[in-house]
């Protein structure tokens, strides 16, 4: 019986009986001897372990250390060993790598490849964000963005443009084992999770991973939730906004930049493309993360999340849904489906402070929607994550904030609300006195910033 079928480096494989939390990282070096895919952290930083995953939506990196092989059913792999063609032809990146001295110790090199490849198949050239996933730590990043750049006018080499056209048996086949716990829509994931509640749903991995391959946990039961396209929509109307439960943070990204421009750059500072590319703002919302940057974000926007629990229905203000840390308002077998928030003029601001730009926890990710007529706030919508034990709106701050002339006087006067918003705890990344004081120069940030002050503090001028 044919469990689970995809191509390799351009080649059919198929899987009978392997363990559903078996990662392709794994099963690539033990069982294939594919060594040039590298185990770096084994949890998503380091890009180490980088491959091209293609499929009817197109061709995009993951981490292989946190990806599971039944997420590939249907879909086209290619490792760095796959990224030369099949006479050993080397790829455009690959001979730049050469020529610019890309490479030293050469164990973070197969993941910057693999990186270099995917992106100059998409025609992508912002590399300082396509390379931010994969870490070097000898030969410095110049040498590698140089050689991107320079293989970037090359044309795509026909072995990789292939992988965009799949056997129309791969895309289809459900025969056997992954049929039984991959869904194909929200219907039968409703069906499936009502008879078993106790199943982890898995739509990117990129947190259940870590379970496995850091907790050591073994879930006994996994709904696989990549194959449910119904829940991928993003429907931008013009009312409303609505996004599937299933949609990418990079798909959510894209779609989100021009009407919430703040939005979109917090979005890119998520992990890295290869986690954007895997991660579901589904599960970044029922993960419950204290520290999740996007539910501050769709609070301060007035989101709304829609659950559903076989064929009933409910939604909720998304601020209800944190009831306390690692406790929603969730019951079992219930799932998130969609989250929506009314269209508007765009006023958010979002703020994210970390110890390093890219591919940080937030210690403080604060988000401001404040809307003003005739100089004054006719509205407050600020959210905060890292600040308590949930994701929830600073109230005091809004009431202090709501009526008053939008001007510096106003922040000052709401100065000592913030403290009967929040207790934030000390901890490794910041302390009490520092969250506090940060998230009121959050505030006067976004004072500045509607006033057209330049605040960007990647800049720096003289």
């Amino acid at each position: 019986m044919r469990e689970i079928a995809f191509l390799l480096n351009g080649e059919p494989v198929e899987l009978s009986d392997v363990p559903v939390t078996r990662t392709l990282l794994d099963w690539l070096r033990e069982d294939r001897g594919l060594n040039g895919t590298k185990e770096g952290c084994n949890e998503g930083d380091c890009g180490a372990c980088t491959v091209m995953v293609s499929d009817g939506s197109g061709t995009r990196t993951l981490n292989s250390c946190i990806l599971f092989l039944p997420q590939l059913h249907g879909k086209a792999v290619r490792t760095v060993e796959g990224v030369s063609g099949p006479d050993g032809s080397l790829h455009p990146v690959q001979k730049a790598m050469v020529r610019h001295h890309g490479s030293q110790c050469g164990f973070c090199t197969p993941g910057f490849v693999v990186s270099m490849a995917c992106a100059h198949k998409n025609g992508m050239r912002d590399f300082d964000v396509q390379l931010a996933g994969n870490l070097c730590r000898c030969t410095g990043y110049a040498p590698i963005v140089r050689a991107a750049e320079d293989a970037a006018s090359e044309p795509v080499p026909d072995w990789i443009a292939e992988d965009g056209t799949l056997p129309a048996t791969f895309a289809t086949a459900s025969d056997g084992g992954v049929s039984r716990i991959a869904p194909e829509s929200a219907d039968e994931l409703a069906a499936l999770y009502v008879a078993h509640p106790d199943a982890v749903l898995v739509a990117g991995a990129t947190d259940v991973g870590l379970a496995v391959t850091k907790a050591l946990q073994e879930p006994e039961r996994i709904l696989f939730l990549g194959g449910i396209q119904d829940l991928k929509a993003i429907d931008v109307g013009p009312k409303a906004v609505r996004i599937g439960a299933m949609a990418t943070l990079s798909e959510i990204g894209d779609a989100i930049a021009d009407l919430h421009p703040s939005l979109g750059e917090l979005i890119r500072r998520f992990g890295s493309v290869q986690v954007r590319n895997a991660a579901t703002i589904g599960g970044n919302i029922a993960n419950g993360s204290p520290v999740g940057d996007l539910p501050p974000a769709l609070i301060a926007l007035g989101a709304r999340l829609h659950l559903r629990r076989g064929n009933d229905r409910r939604d909720l203000p998304l601020e209800d849904f944190f009831l306390d840390y690692g406790v929603q308002d969730r019951a079992p077998g219930e799932f998130v489906e969609a989250v929506s928030f009314p269209r508007q003029t765009d006023r958010l601001r979002c703020y994210k402070l970390s110890k390093r730009f890219d591919q940080d926890i937030s210690a403080v990710c604060g988000c401001f929607n404040i809307r003003v007529r005739n100089g004054r706030v006719d509205e407050a919508r600020v959210a905060f994550g890292g600040m308590a034990a949930i994701p929830t709106r600073a109230r005091h701050v809004e009431n202090a904030l709501s009526g008053q002339e939008w001007n510096e006087t106003a922040i000052r006067a709401a100065r000592d609300a913030w403290e009967q918003d929040f207790t934030p705890l000390t901890d490794l990344r910041a302390s009490t006195a520092y969250r506090l004081d940060s998230a009121r120069n959050m505030l006067t940030r976004a004072f500045l910033d509607d006033q057209g002050t330049d605040t960007n503090v990647l800049e720096v001028a003289p």
